[in-house]
C-alpha cells in the first residue's frame, strides 16, 4: 500500500462533491446517515493506519 498523493485527495473530495450534488438535485436521500457515514470512514482510515504501525511494532523488536 503507498502513500496517498495529494492528487488522489483532491480527485476523492471532488468525486463526493459531485455525488452530493446530484443526490442533492435528484432529491435523493443519503445512503448513510452523515454521522455514520463519517464514523465508518473514519474506522476505515484508522484501520488501514492500525496493520502496518502492529507490524512495524512487531519487526522492531
Amino acid at each position: 500500500m503507498g502513500e496517498m498523493s495529494m492528487g488522489s485527495m483532491v480527485l476523492a473530495l471532488a468525486a463526493g462533491v459531485v455525488i452530493g450534488i446530484v443526490f442533492q438535485s435528484l432529491k435523493i436521500p443519503s445512503p448513510a446517515p452523515p454521522f455514520l457515514g463519517l464514523l465508518g470512514l473514519a474506522g476505515m482510515f484508522l484501520g488501514q493506519r492500525l496493520i502496518p504501525w502492529i507490524q512495524h511494532l512487531l519487526n522492531s523488536k
